[in-house]
């Protein structure tokens, strides 16, 4: 399929295309912004999706991949980083950082190369569905392929619930 006839955001397209990546894109006719959504749509278990959350670590932008059924641990990502705070991004600064809009953020393929943390609980699943820039359209990966394309330092950045 050429990136002209993908479901999925022009610019993750050619982004797919560049790291020669050749994934099934999945589209489907109502949004899917939230894990949970896509999850439905898919008939797969929310803890297959993978949110790709934007944060601002000391002001600098940084993506945060972890799975659907997770929540992220900001005080876990801010010693990580070493920053002095760490608040959700705005919906602009997201769109300026990925260049997708909340709901649509794929993994990588951003109009910036920020810093991206990956959540160790990827690693435990064998496939994992990410949106493909857009809230009507996904795509599975093995997740130690989307780390490695996503630039992604792996870390433990997900709220323990024990």
């Amino acid at each position: 399929m050429s990136s002209s006839e993908t479901p999925a955001d022009p610019r993750f397209a050619e982004a797919l295309r560049e790291l020669g990546l050749e994934v099934e894109v999945r589209r489907f006719p109502d949004a899917v912004r939230t894990a949970a959504q896509a999850a439905a749509a898919l008939g797969c278990d929310v803890s297959h999706i993978v949110k790709s959350l934007v944060f601002e670590a000391d002001t600098v932008p940084v993506v945060v991949l972890l799975d659907g059924s997770s929540r992220v641990d900001v005080e876990l990502v801010r010693r990580e980083l070493g920053v002095s705070a760490v608040v959700r991004a705005s919906a602009a600064v997201v769109r300026e950082t990925t260049g997708y809009a909340i709901g649509g953020v794929p993994p990588f393929g951003h109009r910036t190369k920020p810093r991206v943390l990956a959540d160790r609980g990827l690693l435990d699943h064998d496939v994992m569905w990410a949106a493909a820039g857009n809230p009507h359209a996904v795509f599975p990966l093995d997740p130690g392929s989307l780390i490695a394309h996503a630039g992604a330092t792996v870390a433990d950045v997900r709220e323990r619930t024990t």
